[in-house]
């Protein structure tokens, strides 16, 4: 059932979606995957389309043309009740888009041989994991002292989403972390795997995730309004999520750095990391090569919930995997990764088709975005091929 968001009239809407999304380079082409042209006015105007039609309140494009953004536009708003519009530097909670920026930091100290992704990672501790004092909402290792299954986990385990590590401990029955799965034997999406490796990390470096976060991409990018913790020069640009009735939900101001989502960010600076990204920009070419190539198969038939454990053959034709810290699948394009962000009011996605050099990243901020992904995804850059159903994003004309 579509519902129509809340406190805006219709042509208000509709007004102030195209005054916040007008482009500079208006009327241009964007390149699509098969090499036809896109008008940038006509993914403008599908983009309100869809907007309005699954009543969605902001979203943020860019779109990527032989690894440079052609396209970057924002549309709707950052705050509903009080009208204030969505813009390329309204702060944003990035979600697990996090976990690339990782993945992409820990790949450097990989290329600087400060880790090696195969060496469990106890091995770089002074003493062993559930002996460490961590306070705050991580809590440390003490509920998993017995099980010393603990001991074979490796930083390519925490990157594959291999540990047997459930999502975050926190949304376990009793609140405690455990190895749910052979470390290594089987995908199982986990935070608390990105969590680990952040933890020796910081050991192995004497940094904590912030600084690393700022010294190694954000200050050298220019990324001035992102960080790995809520800081209050950010209060003024706040971009809210919102439920699907266009109410806004409260905003979680980061205190702890948290590899596996505490990232606040904009779209124009999530667009010059993801500008290096897909370049590999300060990798050395081996390294971005294993980050977005296949590490394991996923043969899940969702990504999420009960269905994460039923094995099918619903994705054999992308061969659908997980890179380091991406997932990978495979089309007639060649290889494609991806990365998703979600959390109450948020849903974000970014894919990249290397051989291409055609890319895309999505943001938005409400319980409707991940509706509009699979249509959005296929007219703006021809993407066909990201599993939709996989990721648990319901169509909006699909829902019942």
């Amino acid at each position: 059932m579509k519902v129509a968001i809340t406190q805006l009239a219709g042509l208000r809407y509709a007004l102030l979606l195209f005054l916040f999304s007008i482009p500079p380079s208006y009327g241009q082409a964007i390149g699509r995957l098969d090499g036809s042209k896109l008008p940038v006015d006509s993914l403008q105007r599908r983009i309100e389309y869809l907007m309005q039609t699954a009543s969605v309140s902001g979203v943020a494009v860019s779109v990527f043309n032989q690894n440079q953004p052609v396209f970057s536009r924002t549309f709707g708003l950052a705050d509903v009740p009080k009208a204030i519009p969505l813009t390329q530097n309204s702060v944003m909670y990035g979600c697990s888009f996090a976990k690339t920026v990782f993945a992409y930091i820990v790949m450097q100290l990989v290329d600087e041989k400060k880790i090696d992704l195969d060496k469990p990672l106890v091995s770089y501790l002074d003493k062993p994991l559930p002996d460490y004092e961590i306070k705050g909402y991580k809590r440390g290792y003490k509920d998993i002292r017995e099980d010393k299954r603990y001991e074979k986990i490796t930083g390519r385990m925490c990157l594959t989403h291999t540990t047997g590590f459930p999502n975050w401990r926190w949304f376990e029955a009793d609140k405690k972390l455990k190895i749910k799965i052979e470390p290594g034997s089987r995908y199982s999406y986990s935070g608390e795997g990105m969590y680990l490796l952040q933890f020796v990390i910081e050991q192995i470096t004497g940094q904590d995730y912030e600084t690393l976060s700022q010294e190694r991409i954000f200050r050298p990018l220019g990324m001035t309004n992102t960080s790995q913790v809520w800081q209050t020069r950010f209060d003024p640009a706040i971009c809210y999520g919102h439920n699907a009735q266009g109410q806004p939900y409260e905003l979680m101001k980061w205190k702890e750095a948290s590899a596996g989502g505490s990232m606040s960010t904009t779209l124009s600076d999530f667009t010059k990391f993801y500008t290096a990204l897909i370049n590999g920009n300060g990798l050395i070419k081996k390294s971005f090569v294993a980050m977005t190539s296949p590490q394991v198969r996923i043969r899940s038939q969702r990504q999420f919930g009960p269905l994460a454990r039923v094995d099918s053959t619903d994705n054999d034709a992308i061969a659908l995997s997980y890179g380091l810290g991406v997932g990978v699948l495979q089309s007639r394009y060649g290889r494609a990764f991806f990365k998703e962000g979600h959390d109450d009011g948020w849903g974000h996605y970014s894919i990249c088709f290397p051989d291409r050099k055609t890319a895309i990243v999505i943001m938005t901020n409400n319980d409707n975005g991940e509706s509009i992904f699979k249509e959005l995804l296929a007219y703006a850059i021809g993407d066909v091929f990201t599993p939709w159903q996989w990721e648990n994003y319901v169509p909006y004309n699909q829902v019942k």
